[in-house]
């Protein structure tokens, strides 16, 4: 007890303590005797989901700010790793990201909002690697479940988007994936290494095969008996795996990735989760890498999986951002250790503490930096990792011993940074700098309490990275919203319209001009013409954009729609409350408006899929024609113009009092969008 109380206060009056302390344990660290893996490096995932969707429209300064806390070295997160989705036209958790070919005629590299993120990252840091997957693929390369009826038309798919990174945009992609979570093909895996040194990217690397949990190794079994499938694979990724690989993974000799992982709130409950996985994903499984899935809630509450993200910056309208505290806990890892470092043998600098929590150590190539990385999460009082399953891990207040045995026994001093998670009501730390520690003949000791991180290194380049002056106060979605989209670039997405199902474009303007049309200007069109190869597990086919608050009751929507004659939609929508994304997006109820080309009617309807119709009308539609559509919400009261004519006007039970509003198609085909107006 007294040894506890008397190290706590040994070097700082601000390291939390209990009365309780389970008692003291010395570990060796030691470099003598070699090293062991090479780290690889700590990422996170923009997209799988079109995560990163709000961020592209903040203000400039914000937005430089947010991709400062999550790039720049030595700042905030100061991730090593950018993997991005090739966007497949499909929905892939939250949102559908945009394919660079539509068609196998149609090649574009302005699409979409990665390559973007990809430059930022890459101007802040220019050692960051970069990696991609697809979650889906446009429905071009297969059946709408499989991409492998072609597996050499599918690799040139994916070839081609590294070749657009290096031509178009500068950028060189390092390690390219499979299909996340999805079936792989072995004989696709071959003629993709075949294709990608063909066309001159024998750098880039494969990764296979990003299944989920303990299955994620079995590719192990496949890799030993096949020569070539093995010579093509550079190291196995695995998601979710619950710090543990297979004893089979660990001998194979290829490095082992968390190619996906975390999936957790980005509260005080995330940031123990990436804490915990940094760690223990090398102490139990020898996971060289960890890939967060995703790099920012950057999409709208109230949509799939709203608050995770290493951090939240999703009113581009105000600017607010939060710099949550998983950013701290990773930068624990990231400030300090580097691509190319070495783990230290477990027993001599890796493993478990004796009284709960775990600890790695690293050192420099030259093995004159050393890095201890100390985690105490109790997963007993806490469910940290939520997509995980995890053995209940009880952690007590502690006292440990290092004893820096050799070449590292000639350390004299020790910076020393600490957070701790105020999960119990206590005050939470983030990232602090608690001073230098003396080494005493090779001996430093540390007190620990629970819920903590600690990092012991040798070098002096953190820092706990801050704005000045005050930050935008936070505001809902404006309730006046307006987008004639002639502000855009052709091939961009619209500001602030979350494609859930289909494509929505910026292109130039077409056909007949009607209601305050201005010709030479741009519409926003629905381009998808077939269902894509798709990642969720429910085909969807009527493509839909939401855009405002959830949380909105009463709303009027505006817009103007037109229908062309080649590849054209059956109808067109505009809709109220909607109540539905991601993966069961079709499943979305509302209050909706249709006009119907094809049977030549007007409907209002409770769902997306026409299902549960509350009136309908005959209206002569023509093609290349702009119709305005108005609709407007009030308690029970529908209403709609079309043309400035009412068609309907009554008393619609409430079925969801909110929702978004949100603009779309019946089916597959084009579609213009334009002046849309969204009042609440």
């Amino acid at each position: 007890m007294a040894l506890c109380r008397k190290l706590s206060f040994l070097f700082v009056a601000n390291l939390f303590f209990t009365n309780v302390c389970a008692g003291n344990t010395d570990y060796t660290v030691s470099v003598d005797s070699g090293v062991a893996r090479r780290f690889d490096g700590i990422g996170a995932i923009s997209g799988g989901g079109a995560t990163s969707k709000l961020l592209v429209n903040y203000p400039l300064k914000e937005r430089a700010e947010v991709l400062d806390f999550l790039f720049k070295p030595q700042y905030g997160a100061s991730l090593h790793i950018l993997k991005v989705e090739i966007g497949g036209d499909a929905q892939s958790s939250i949102g559908t990201e945009s394919s660079h070919m539509h068609d196998s005629w149609d090649e574009n590299y302005q699409r979409g909002y990665e390559w973007w993120i990809m430059k930022e990252a890459k101007k802040r840091n220019p050692d960051i690697i970069l990696a991609g997957l697809p979650w889906a693929f446009p429905g071009w390369l297969g059946y709408a479940w499989w991409p492998y009826e072609n597996i050499s038309r599918t690799a040139d798919y994916v070839v081609r988007w590294i070749e657009g990174a290096a031509k178009v945009h500068n950028l060189t992609i390092d390690i390219i994936g499979i299909w996340n979570e999805k079936p792989y093909d072995v004989g696709y895996v071959k003629v993709l290494r075949k294709t990608l040194d063909a066309r001159g990217f024998k750098n880039v690397q494969i990764i296979a095969a990003d299944q989920i949990g303990i299955d994620s190794w079995d590719v192990v079994d496949v890799l030993k008996k096949d020569k070539e499938f093995n010579a093509a694979v550079s190291m196995i990724g695995g998601h979710y795996p619950g710090t543990y690989t297979t004893d089979e993974a660990k001998k194979f000799g290829k490095p082992l990735w968390s190619s996906e992982d975390y999936s957790t709130r980005n509260d005080e409950r995330g940031a123990g989760c990436m804490a915990r996985i940094l760690n223990q994903n090398y102490v139990n499984g020898l996971m060289t890498s960890t890939i967060a899935w995703n790099l920012l809630d950057s999409y709208y509450n109230d949509t799939w999986y709203n608050g995770h993200g290493l951090m939240t910056a999703n009113q581009p309208w105000s600017g607010h951002y939060k710099v949550s505290s998983p950013i701290w806990t990773t930068a624990h890892t990231t400030q300090f250790t580097q691509v190319g470092w070495h783990y230290l043998p477990h027993g001599h600098g890796v493993g478990t503490l004796k009284f709960g929590g775990s600890y790695v150590s690293l050192v420099s190539p030259d093995r004159k930096q050393l890095n201890i990385i100390i985690e105490t999460m109790d997963t007993t009082t806490a469910d940290f990792c939520v997509n995980e399953p995890q053995q209940p891990s009880k952690v007590l207040p502690q006292n440990i011993t290092f004893h820096l045995n050799g070449t590292l026994g000639k350390i004299q001093t020790l910076q020393l940074w600490y957070s701790h998670l105020g999960l119990h009501k206590e005050e939470s730390v983030y990232f602090k700098h608690l001073g230098e520690i003396k080494v005493t003949n090779g001996v430093v000791s540390l007190p620990l309490t629970v819920n903590s991180v600690y990092t012991l290194t040798t070098l002096k380049t953190g820092h706990k990275g801050s704005v000045l002056g005050r930050q935008p106060s936070p505001r809902s979605f404006p309730p006046i919203y307006k987008d004639n989209f002639d502000s855009y670039a052709a091939y961009e997405e619209a500001a602030n319209f979350a494609q859930q199902v289909g494509v929505f474009e910026i292109r130039p303007a077409e056909g007949s001009k009607s209601h305050n049309h201005v010709a030479g200007g741009n519409v926003l069109r629905q381009v998808l013409l077939y269902a894509p190869i798709h990642w969720c597990p429910t085909l969807m086919v009527q493509p839909f954009a939401l855009i405002g608050d959830y949380k909105w009751h009463d709303m009027s929507v505006t817009v103007d729609v037109r229908v062309g004659h080649v590849n054209a939609t059956d109808g067109v929508f505009v809709a109220a409350r909607v109540n539905n994304s991601g993966c069961t997006a079709f499943l979305a109820k509302g209050i909706y408006f249709f006009l119907l080309f094809d049977i030549q009617q007007w409907q209002v309807s409770y769902d997306l899929a026409r299902t549960e119709v509350i009136s309908h009308g005959d209206y002569h539609l023509s093609h290349d024609q702009w119709y305005k559509i108005a609709l407007k919400v009030k308690g029970n009261f529908t209403a709609v113009r079309v043309d400035g004519k009412t068609v309907f006007n009554k008393e619609v039970p409430v079925r969801n009092k909110n929702g978004f509003a949100a603009i779309g198609t019946d089916t597959l085909g084009l579609a213009d969008f334009d002046n849309f107006v969204l009042t609440a």
